[in-house]
């Protein structure tokens, strides 16, 4: 995970908004725990399939997350829109790394900070195989 300084949105090198929904927020009032796992899940899968034409339906292999991880630092609520940046600390042979920030609009850094990874497979087999090229190309922009 990120080294131990500050993080700012200048580290993350893609970014997507995202708007909170009634449904996200707990008895407390701010966005429950495991809803910050679903911004994770959009931003990456976003990127997939808009930047490698990843077709989650259809392709032979897919990225099955065998890891997450999240550090909260200030909460987030309804309504706000936040905005996810996404970055790739590591890109192997069949996995990769993705960092994740969500930033409130008006903050220089995140109220929490991510990771997610993901093993590629061969979508029947279950077995790992190596990144599609097309995932690579469109994942080696985001490498830090």
């Amino acid at each position: 995970m990120a080294e131990n300084r500050k993080l700012t949105r200048q580290d993350f090198r893609h970014f997507l908004s995202i708007p909170t929904r009634w449904m996200d927020n707990d008895v407390y009032g701010h966005v429950n725990n495991v809803t910050y796992y679903s911004y994770f899940d959009t931003v990456v899968n976003e990127h997939l399939i808009t930047h490698a034409k990843l077709d989650p339906k259809t392709s032979r292999e897919i990225g099955l997350v065998v890891e997450t991880k999240c550090k909260f630092m200030e909460e987030l609520s309804f309504p706000e829109i936040i905005d996810a940046g996404l970055r790739v600390s590591k890109l192997g042979n069949s996995s990769i790394i993705y960092e994740i920030g969500l930033f409130k609009k008006e903050k220089s850094t995140p109220s929490a900070f991510g990771h997610f990874v993901h093993v590629y497979v061969d979508r029947e087999e279950k077995r790992p195989v190596t990144i599609p090229q097309r995932v690579r190309n469109a994942v080696e922009p985001l490498l830090i």
